[in-house]
């Protein structure tokens, strides 16, 4: 990994970024299954998708990812001065507008367009966060990970310790990003609806709002093509009524709409809906 980074960081950013993506084609031919699982994700989620336009559609996601690693090579060389580069804000007001409530900001996130880039820049552009992590399996990628996370100022807190450290930062008026699409082993979420199918998701963002008040705010850090560059997009704060099963359901509502509008930017590659409703048979091999 530090060899495929040292690459992305010579020449210009276009280059960088076809680089990556012979790296991530490269990752697609070694490791089939990722694929398959989208392939599968896609004829249970958007059936209504021919089998060419699966693929296609497949294509962009690596192409997305390869986008991201070059970004994650580029951090040490990204700064306050040539961020805008990279990213510029949308809906910036929502954050301000948070802020001015004194109850700390909860970014409800995904792995959708380059989430590492959004917090990155965030810190840069605004202020520094604390982004909640689950540690990778491989202990020397997490901490090569980890390293450059922290770089633009951001604090690292992770998942299994993750519910004091929130507290005491949202009681601080501080922003807290949490990534909200991922499986939950029936013990940890809630089941909702996404994309017209049960998806077993974390409560514990909807929990931790209601408890303090912080406002939820979506963000994402899409990409334009026709600006060469991310839009951190800040969407209007979602609705929390103490209902955790009712908020879960209203936030991956949000997030449907979202990845509906940029379908090949979203990591269909993950096994989303791995955990189901009792009695339901798997959909993965």
């Amino acid at each position: 990994m530090r060899a495929a980074a040292a690459t992305l960081r010579i020449g210009p950013r276009g280059w960088a970024f076809r680089l990556a993506r012979l790296y991530t084609r490269l990752l697609d031919r070694a490791a089939p299954r990722l694929r398959r699982a989208a392939r599968r994700n896609l004829e249970f989620a958007m059936p209504e998708l021919t089998a060419a336009q699966r693929e296609e559609l497949i294509d962009g996601v690596f192409a997305s990812l390869g986008r991201v690693l070059a970004a994650l090579a580029r951090f040490p060389s990204v700064s306050r001065e040539n961020v805008g580069e990279w990213i510029r804000y949308e809906g910036f007001e929502h954050f301000e507008a948070a802020k001015r409530k004194g109850r700390g900001v909860l970014f409800a996130t995904a792995h959708l367009g380059n989430w590492e880039l959004s917090a990155f820049a965030h810190a840069l552009m605004a202020e520094p966060m604390h982004v909640v992590v689950r540690p990778l399996d491989n202990p020397l990628l997490d901490g090569w990970l980890e390293r450059r996370r922290r770089l633009s100022g951001n604090q690292v807190i992770g998942k299994k310790e993750s519910a004091r450290k929130i507290l005491r930062t949202l009681a601080a008026n501080e922003a807290v990003g949490v990534l909200i699409d991922q499986n939950a082993s029936p013990q940890e979420g809630v089941f909702v609806e996404f994309f017209g199918r049960k998806a077993c998701a974390h409560a514990g963002l909807a929990k931790l709002a209601a408890r303090t008040g912080a406002a939820v705010i979506p963000g994402f850090a899409l990409w334009r093509p026709e600006e060469n560059r991310y839009v951190l997009r800040f969407y209007e704060p979602v609705a929390i009524t103490g209902d955790a099963a009712a908020d879960t359901q209203r936030l991956h509502a949000r997030l449907e709409e979202i990845i509906r509008e940029h379908p090949d930017q979203w990591l269909w590659i993950h096994r989303r809906w791995k955990t189901r409703p009792e009695g339901e048979a798997p959909i993965y091999d």
